[in-house]
C-alpha cells in the first residue's frame, strides 16, 4: 500500500483523470477509434491514439513531447475552453477528425499540427495567427480554426490560409461559444462545416453590450487587471447571431426573430441542412428551427413551451439519417426521448442526455433510478433498449454499428472503457489511471418521505458499538450536478478520506438535482435557497433515525463548493441549530453577480423579481452568523467571481462577525496546482477540528 495521502494523490492525478481514455471518435466506417490518453496516472500531457477495433492493436499518433512545446502561447479563447470545461491536462486536450478519419488536427502551443493515422507522421502547418478549436472539412480537404477572433480557413497541404469573417471590432468573434452557451447551454462549439465541406455555419458573438468587469492579481500588482466582459444577471447578454459562410468570402445571416429568442442554444449542419435552437430571455420557449442555406430563412421544425422554463439536453436537437427531429419533451413528471415529435421512451424513464445518432438509431442516457445513469439505444425497430447494466454512470459514442462505452463504476474512479464492433468480442481502450491509496465504502440511503438520495460514509474500520461520531454534510445540492451516486467518482473518495479522519460523511442530493423528473428539478424555481437546505435538514435528521447512535446531531459541519459553497455558508447563517461550523468554497452569495442565463432561469428577471434575488442572497444573513465559517476563493476565478466571497466576508467584519478568509491566488473555479489543491483539503479538516471543538467546549 502507498504511503502517499490521498489530498496529494487526488491533486498529482488530478482527481485520477491523467492516464484514462478521454474524447474516443470512431471513424473509418467503426474500423478505428481516436482517443486521448496520457502516458501514465500522473502524467498531465495529453497523447492522440489510434485503436483497431478489431484488433485491439494501439497506435501512437501523436506525443506533444515529441513535437516541442515551443510556438505561440495558448489563444486567450483556448485558455477560457480549459477552464469552462474544467480541462486540467497539458498537451493535446481536444482534436477533431474528418468523416473518414484520414485527417486528425489539433493545436499545440497555438500552433496548427495534422496527423495522419494511415500513413502515420504528424506535421505542423504554419498559420497567420495562433490557432484555437481546428476542426478539418468532412472531405478532409481543408480546415478551418479561430484566430485572433476571426474565423480562418487553410488548405491541408497548408495553402490558402483566409479569413472568411473577421472582426468588426474588438468585442465581436467568429466561431468562439458567447460565455452563457459555454456555462450554461452545454454548446462549447460555435462553427460548423457542411457535409460538402463548401461552406460553413458559424456564430458571431459581439460581447460589446456586456458589463466590463476587472479581474486583477493582488499578488501581483505590476500586472494590468484582466478585462473580462460578463452577462450579469438583469444586464444585456452578448449580441449573437449566425451566418452562412462561402470560402470565396461570400456570407448570408440566418434570420429569425433576435429580439424575442436571443440565445442560440445550439446549431449544426446534417445532410438535410442547417439548423438552430433558439431560446427566449425569460427560457420559457425553445424553438428548433431549419435554415435555408440559399438565403438564411429559417421556419420552424418544434417548439417546446413550459410555464418555469425549457430544460436544454445536452445532444439536442438533432436528426436522423432520414431526416426525422430527435427531441425531447417534458410529459407528466418524465423527461422523455422524442423521435418525429413522438415520445418513444416510457413514463418513469428520465432522459439525461443525447449522444448522437448512427443511421436511424438513437444513442441517450437515462436514469429510472437517480443514483444510476445508463446507456441506452433507440431504432425504430426494437423500440428502446438498455445497453448497460452495471451500477454507475455509463455513457458512450457509436457510428457505423461500433460502440464505446465508458462505465464509471465502485472501485474504478477513471472509468473503464470497451469497444463493441458487430458482435465481435470486446476490446478494452486501456486505462493508466491510478489505483487510490484508499477504498470509498459508501452505503447508499433513501431517506424521509421525499426518499432523498444520500451516501453515508463511515470510518474504515468503524464497528456499531464504537459511539456516535461528529457528522460532515458534503453536497453540491443543486442544479447541474449529484453527488450521491454509484458512480463511485473521485468525490466518493474524498468523502470516505474525510470519514476516515474521525467523521460520518452525508452526501445528500435534494431537490433541484437532475436525475428524478421535471417536477423535483423544478421545485427550486423562485427560490433556490429554502428547498435545498430544509433537504439537507430533513436527511441528517432521518439518516440519525435510520442509523441510531452513529451520528453525533450536537457536532455538525458542512462543506461545499460553488453552489454547495452557496449551501454550506446558508446552512450556518440560517440554521445554526443544525449546523455548527462550515467550509464555504467559491460561493455565489450575491446570484446578481453571476450570468444572465444561469441565475434567471431559477429566480427570473432581477427587475421584476428583485424580492427572489434578495431572499436567496447570502449578504443580508451575514449579522447572523454565530458559528465557525471558512470562506475560500480562487481570486483568478471569471466564473465565480471573488466579489461573491470578498462582499459577504466585508458584510461579516461590518456586523462583527469572526470568520476566517483563504484567497487562493492565480487559482480559477477549480484549483488545479497541485499543491494548492492537496493543502486545501488539510486546510479544511484543520478548521473543520477546530469548528467543532470550539462547539464542544
Amino acid at each position: 500500500m502507498s504511503s502517499e495521502s490521498l489530498p496529494r494523490q487526488l491533486a498529482r492525478t488530478r482527481r485520477f483523470s491523467l492516464g484514462v481514455p478521454a474524447h474516443p471518435v470512431v471513424c473509418d466506417g467503426g474500423r478505428t477509434v481516436l482517443f486521448l490518453r496520457s502516458r501514465a496516472g500522473d502524467d498531465p500531457a495529453g497523447c492522440l491514439w489510434a485503436l483497431d477495433a478489431d484488433s485491439g492493436e494501439e497506435r501512437l499518433l501523436a506525443d506533444p513531447a515529441g513535437l516541442g512545446g515551443e510556438g505561440r502561447d495558448v489563444p486567450e479563447a483556448e485558455r477560457i475552453r480549459r477552464e469552462r470545461s474544467r480541462v486540467h491536462a497539458t498537451g493535446i486536450t481536444a482534436f477533431a477528425a474528418d468523416r473518414a478519419g484520414r485527417t486528425v488536427v489539433f493545436a499545440l502551443g497555438g500552433e496548427l499540427w495534422v496527423a495522419d493515422p494511415v500513413g502515420g507522421g504528424v506535421r505542423r502547418i504554419p498559420t497567420a495567427t495562433g490557432v484555437y478549436d481546428p476542426r478539418p472539412d468532412p472531405t478532409g480537404r481543408r480546415i478551418a480554426y479561430v484566430g485572433d477572433g476571426a474565423l480562418r480557413v487553410i488548405g491541408v497541404d497548408g495553402t490558402g490560409d483566409r479569413a472568411l469573417a473577421e472582426p468588426e471590432h474588438a468585442e465581436v468573434a467568429y466561431g468562439v461559444p458567447d460565455h452563457v452557451a459555454a456555462e450554461s447551454m452545454h454548446r462549447t462549439r460555435a462553427y460548423w462545416w457542411s457535409p460538402d465541406g463548401t461552406r460553413l455555419l458559424a456564430a458571431r458573438v459581439d460581447n460589446g453590450p456586456l458589463a466590463r468587469l476587472h479581474l486583477a492579481d493582488p499578488a501581483d500588482p505590476a500586472r494590468p487587471p484582466r478585462v473580462l466582459r460578463y452577462p450579469l444577471a438583469g444586464t444585456a447578454n452578448a449580441d449573437v447571431s449566425l451566418w452562412l459562410l462561402d470560402l470565396d468570402g461570400g456570407r448570408t445571416e440566418a434570420r429569425w426573430d433576435r429580439a424575442g429568442f436571443e440565445y442560440l442554444a445550439a446549431a449544426g449542419w446534417d445532410a438535410h441542412g442547417p439548423f438552430a435552437a433558439v431560446q427566449s430571455r425569460d427560457q420559457r420557449t425553445v424553438r428548433t428551427l431549419a435554415v435555408d442555406p440559399a438565403d438564411g430563412a429559417t421556419r420552424t421544425l418544434a417548439e417546446q413551451r413550459d410555464e418555469h422554463w425549457v430544460e436544454l439536453v445536452p445532444g439536442l436537437p438533432v436528426r436522423t439519417a432520414a431526416g426525422v427531429l430527435v427531441d425531447a419533451a417534458d410529459l407528466g413528471d418524465t423527461r422523455r426521448l422524442t423521435v418525429g415529435g413522438e415520445p418513444v421512451t416510457p413514463p418513469g424513464l428520465q432522459l439525461r442526455s443525447v449522444l448522437g445518432t448512427d443511421g436511424e438509431q438513437v444513442l441517450f442516457t437515462a436514469s429510472t433510478e437517480p443514483t444510476e445513469t445508463h446507456l441506452w439505444s433507440y431504432d425504430p425497430a426494437e423500440g428502446a433498449v438498455q445497453l448497460s447494466s452495471a451500477p454507475g454512470a455509463h455513457t458512450g459514442v457509436r457510428s457505423d454499428g461500433t460502440l464505446v462505452h465508458t462505465a464509471r463504476t465502485p472501485g474504478a474512479p477513471g472509468g473503464h472503457t470497451t469497444v463493441h464492433r458487430n458482435g465481435r468480442p470486446a476490446v478494452d481502450l486501456r486505462s493508466h489511471a491510478q489505483r487510490p491509496v484508499l477504498t470509498a465504502r459508501p452505503e447508499l440511503l433513501r431517506l424521509g418521505p421525499r426518499e432523498l438520495r444520500a451516501t453515508l460514509f463511515r470510518p474504515t474500520g468503524h464497528r456499531p458499538g464504537d459511539g456516535p461520531l461528529p457528522v460532515l454534510l458534503d453536497p453540491y445540492g443543486g442544479p447541474a450536478l449529484q453527488k450521491a451516486t454509484a458512480a463511485g467518482g473521485w468525490p466518493d473518495l474524498v468523502a470516505q478520506w474525510f470519514a476516515d479522519q474521525g467523521f460520518a460523511v452525508l452526501v445528500v442530493d435534494g431537490r433541484g438535482t437532475p436525475g428524478r423528473g421535471p417536477q423535483w428539478e423544478k421545485a427550486v424555481f423562485a427560490d433556490i435557497a429554502t428547498p435545498v437546505l430544509d433537504d439537507q435538514v430533513e436527511a441528517l435528521r432521518e439518516a440519525a433515525l435510520a442509523r441510531p447512535g452513529l451520528l453525533d446531531l450536537d457536532r455538525v459541519a458542512v462543506r461545499g463548493w460553488s453552489f454547495g459553497g452557496f449551501l454550506a455558508a446558508l446552512a450556518v447563517l440560517r440554521r445554526p441549530d443544525v449546523f455548527h461550523a462550515a467550509v464555504a468554497g467559491a460561493a455565489p452569495t450575491d446570484h446578481r453577480l453571476y450570468d444572465t442565463h444561469w441565475k434567471e432561469r431559477f429566480l427570473g428577471h432581477p427587475d421584476e423579481h428583485p424580492e427572489r434575488y434578495d431572499a436567496c442572497s447570502l449578504i443580508p444573513d451575514a449579522a447572523g452568523l454565530r458559528r465557525p465559517l471558512l470562506l475560500v476563493h480562487g481570486l483568478a476565478d471569471d466564473n465565480v467571481l471573488p466579489a461573491h466571497t470578498l462582499r459577504l466576508s466585508a458584510a461579516l467584519l461590518a456586523a462583527g462577525r469572526p470568520h476566517e478568509l483563504l484567497p487562493l491566488s492565480g487559482a480559477t473555479h477549480s484549483p488545479s496546482d497541485e499543491t494548492v489543491a492537496e493543502n486545501l483539503l488539510l486546510h479544511q479538516l484543520d478548521f473543520l477540528r477546530r469548528g467543532l471543538a470550539a462547539r464542544g467546549r
